[in-house]
């Protein structure tokens, strides 16, 4: 029997969580986990979920039917909801939150409010520099994921040759270093204790990684038997030769662990 009615996947950009998302989605018992609320906006919100706010007689109104669809829609087929919060919009995310469950003293009891018991998985990557590479490429390439086929899953912007940035590098390595260190300090702060993941590990053995989620989460782990990766790794050559070029510049640089 399932031991929660919910997980969140707190993480930031390029750490192997779009990979995870599908692979969990595929089991078929662990809800559609999606950044629901990825834009730091209601309004986007709303259309996201073709809500329109002419429909709704105040904020906290067009807020409860946002997240009741977003419920059903991160429930997919299975009986569990499913999240994924990226860091750069976390806060404005619990504000909204605190809209509609004002009456919990933490923040952690307004994820229960709207959520029911809820498992906290912590997905990082320890290599922040090939994190922030990434990140830097994915933005000026317009491509963020590629399926394991080659073909393209998600672009944001027309195709464009990568440029070396080594000041645009060193500015997303520090973003993404106090991404991990504001997750931690949340998850200190509520008395969290989140299931830790890593990039690292989830390329290593990605049918183990969603093995351990099911097992945390109560649900069958046979579910997780026969899944392969549908998303690739985007890193290669280039990727390789600016992380060298970021190093031989003397920059800072957090060390993998």
């Amino acid at each position: 029997m399932a031991r929660f009615q919910s997980y969140v996947i707190c993480t930031s950009p390029r750490s192997g969580s779009t990979l995870l998302c599908h692979m969990l989605a595929d089991t078929g018992v662990a809800g559609q986990p999606e950044s629901h609320f990825h834009e730091p906006s209601i309004a986007a919100w709303k259309a996201y979920y073709d809500l329109s706010a002419e429909d709704f007689a105040d904020e906290k109104a067009a807020l409860s039917a946002i997240f009741n669809a977003a419920h059903d829609y991160g429930m997919g087929a299975g009986d569990i909801f499913a999240l994924r919060l990226q860091r750069h919009s976390f806060e404005f995310f619990m504000r909204q939150l605190r809209v509609l469950h004002p009456e919990s003293a933490d923040q952690a009891g307004r994820f229960q409010a709207a959520f029911g018991e809820t498992l906290f998985i912590h997905l990082t990557r320890n290599d922040k520099l090939g994190q922030a590479i990434s990140y830097v490429k994915a933005t000026q390439t317009g491509l963020w994921h590629r399926r394991a086929d080659g073909s393209e899953l998600e672009r944001l912007s027309p195709p464009q040759d990568p440029t070396y940035d080594g000041h645009a590098i060193e500015a997303q390595l520090a973003t993404f270093i106090a991404d991990d260190s504001a997750w931690n300090d949340w998850f200190a702060a509520e008395q969290i204790s989140p299931l830790r993941l890593t990039y690292e590990g989830l390329s290593a053995d990605p049918t183990g990684i969603v093995t351990e989620i099911l097992d945390a989460l109560g649900l069958d782990r046979k579910a997780a038997e026969g899944l392969s990766p549908s998303v690739a790794k985007l890193s290669d050559e280039t990727s390789l030769d600016w992380e060298t070029r970021f190093v031989a510049e003397g920059r800072n640089v957090q060390p993998a662990k």
